[in-house]
């Protein structure tokens, strides 16, 4: 009985690894075909987020013509809505200033409803990846009702939203002067020689030389342009001042402990020098000290180009700065990216374009938010002017602190690793001592 017990058992454990070792072969055959598929479908969901950048962009760009048309030609149309009482009478307070604000409201709602309903995603196979990559008629009653809503508000509650949305776009110039100078780090260490690849140096002198040689014409284009009589006392101070932290970088990125070559800094000097153009561009008209063509009113045809080319650069820095969210982890640690990750930050994107659309306003305003803007005008007058000074001298700032910061940090780290390489030194001979740092 004992015999055939084990026999038995013996005959099912056989059973039961011979079915084991056969079930193992027959996934495995599955399973490559499975990987297969779910690495199809990872490629088809992250070229359809990477297209999704690009409908997100249309959408913004058409929110910043509508505001255009209702700050310039709105009051034609509102008009003859009488019965929207938030618009008093013949549509005013929705036209012109407070019509920018009332769309700038409703692009902002959009994409604060899009970051806090994808914030967070890391994979394709989220449901919220799917939501921002798709459901686009879903999107487009969003979109409607978050546009049309600020026109039903009180103007009074639209003020209020104006004086958030300076703050904002001052956020998002910060974000963007973080993006620019990243960028500018990109380049340069893309050009440096590399000893293991042979490669010389030769094209980044070349850069280096370019860019300084550009900047250096365009500041004594500016001195011609806006800084020829004694008058003009404020232009030639920009113009000067920006020479001056031109020289500054030069020096700090030649000094010994820097060493940080030349064609980064040309390239940061070359962003000051179109900063301090573009300051100098947006004071007002009336300046005599201001060069613009006037003779054919605001309405030629050079200033609707300036006026195209101007929206069309508020929507690619939006762009690029939604898409460049890397350029703010702080931490450097290099993380390897898996097959199902999502390729940016959604809930950052959405992020950049919320306070892209308090930038847009503001820049239809000309950050003035009692009166309005003529027509075919972008960032137009005094505030403008002061708010891209401020923001050159700010970069200026930030990128020389960038430069500067490793070298003061430089002497504490030192110290550090000398105390520890003294403390290790004494253990090892077995000795035991006090170790006292002044």
């Amino acid at each position: 009985m004992m015999g055939r017990r084990d026999l038995r058992s013996v005959e099912a454990g056989s059973l039961h690894v011979s079915s084991s070792t056969i079930v193992p072969q027959q996934e495995g055959q599955e399973v490559p075909d499975q990987l297969q598929a779910k690495r199809f479908d990872h490629s088809v969901a992250k070229r359809a987020a990477l297209r999704a950048r690009y409908v997100y962009c249309i959408i913004f760009l058409l929110t910043n013509l509508k505001a255009w048309f209702f700050r310039d030609y709105g009051q034609k149309v509102l008009s003859q809505f009488n019965y929207v009482k938030a618009c008093g009478v013949d549509g005013e307070d929705c036209c012109h200033t407070l019509g920018v604000l009332r769309v700038s409201l409703g692009c902002f709602i959009f994409f604060i409803v899009m970051l806090f309903t994808t914030v967070k995603t890391r994979k394709l196979y989220q449901a919220r990846s799917g939501w921002h990559s798709g459901w686009w008629w879903s999107k487009l009653v969003i979109l409607i009702v978050s546009m049309t809503a600020p026109f039903f508000l009180p103007s009074n509650h639209i003020q209020v939203y104006g004086e958030l949305a300076r703050v904002g776009a001052g956020v998002f110039l910060v974000l963007q002067l973080v993006s620019v100078i990243e960028f500018i780090s990109w380049w340069n260490n893309y050009w440096m020689p590399d000893e293991g690849k042979n490669q010389s140096c030769s094209f980044g002198l070349f850069m280096s030389t370019i860019v300084y040689i550009a900047s250096a014409c365009g500041i004594l284009a500016m001195y011609f342009l806006y800084g020829h009589r004694l008058e003009c006392a404020l232009n030639i101070f920009f113009i000067t001042w920006t020479a001056v932290l031109l020289t500054i970088l030069m020096s700090i990125s030649l000094h010994s402990k820097v060493n940080r070559g030349l064609l980064s800094s040309g390239i940061m000097a070359s962003y000051l020098v179109f900063l301090c153009w573009s300051a100098i561009r947006s004071e007002p008209t009336s300046e005599k000290c201001n060069n613009r063509n006037q003779s054919h009113g605001n309405s030629d045809w050079t200033t609707i180009l300036s006026f195209l080319i101007a929206i069309g650069a508020i929507v690619m820095a939006t762009f690029s700065t939604g898409i460049d969210s890397k350029a703010f982890q702080f931490r450097k640690e290099k993380i390897e990216e898996e097959d199902d990750s999502i390729p940016y930050d959604y809930g950052f994107f959405h992020l950049v374009f919320a306070l892209g659309a308090m930038y847009f306003a503001m820049l239809f305003t000309s950050w003035n938010l009692n009166s309005s803007a003529t027509k075919w005008s972008i960032d137009v007058g005094w505030a403008s002017t002061w708010v891209k000074i401020l923001n050159e001298w700010f970069a200026a700032t930030i990128y020389i602190w960038k430069l500067i910061f490793p070298v003061v940090r430089q002497p504490k780290v030192s110290m550090d690793e000398g105390v520890g390489a003294t403390v290790v030194q004494i253990v090892q001979q077995g000795e035991t001592a006090v170790v006292v740092v002044a």
